[in-house]
């Protein structure tokens, strides 16, 4: 009999398949993005309910099959159900697990991106940093992450938007939100991020639209 292969993992994505059954959308540090069916998900108190959760983080033990995993159990370490409870921290949410399904591809390493995810959100939910500024750092570092060309602010800034873009693309994710900015630097720094993201990212987001009717991809004084 076959051993279930055992994954960290984030959902990102998830949906109905049939009566009972869910789709899932996985981030993993080790296979990159994956496609996972979870049989009976759907049935009142069925275990894999709560697993199967956007934004549920934590150990899966899948079935490899030829083209998608089974999965056969979960140990959930964190469900960020804070996030749910607020539209726009929500909205920040769905935004940085979009940007993860963007950039990702399935048997490639994941783990930068997933650590990525996992401590910006993290930092939506501490109220000293704004959300705005979690955003534009997540967008740069993602950017970084994935190859693209970020090394110097794409046009002349103040010092102190020179320094905050250098920090964000040469330090730790780990170490990432651990700093506030002024709103004239905040306005430069977003006015650059936005620049790479426009030249770099082809792809419009369902959530990140939601956010600009709300009114919210600002930095809050």
């Amino acid at each position: 009999m076959r051993e279930p292969v055992e994954l960290t993992a984030m959902v990102i994505r998830s949906s109905s398949v049939g009566e009972y059954d869910r789709r899932l959308v996985m981030l993993t540090r080790e296979r990159g993005k994956i496609t996972a069916f979870a049989r009976g998900a759907k049935r009142p108190g069925n275990s894999l309910m709560g697993p199967c959760r956007p934004f549920a983080f934590g150990t899966y033990k899948v079935f490899e099959g030829r083209d998608s995993y089974s999965l056969q159990s979960a140990q959930v370490s964190r469900y960020f159900e804070e996030l749910t409870q607020d539209v726009e921290l929500s909205c920040y949410g769905q935004y940085f697990l979009e940007m993860a399904d963007y950039y990702t591809r399935e048997n490639l390493d994941g783990s930068a991106m997933l650590l990525l995810v996992y401590q910006s959100l993290r930092a939506l939910l501490n109220a000293r940093i704004p959300n705005g500024l979690v955003r534009k750092i997540f967008e740069l570092k993602a950017m970084v992450v994935n190859g693209e060309y970020t090394q110097d602010p794409p046009f002349k800034v103040s010092g102190g938007a020179q320094y905050t873009w250098e920090y964000v693309v040469a330090s730790s994710i780990e170490k990432l939100y651990t700093f506030a900015v002024t709103q004239e630097v905040y306005e430069e720094f977003e006015a650059c991020v936005d620049t790479n993201r426009k030249r770099y990212i082809d792809r419009e987001f369902h959530s990140l639209e939601i956010l600009e009717a709300l009114g919210a991809c600002g930095q809050k004084p």
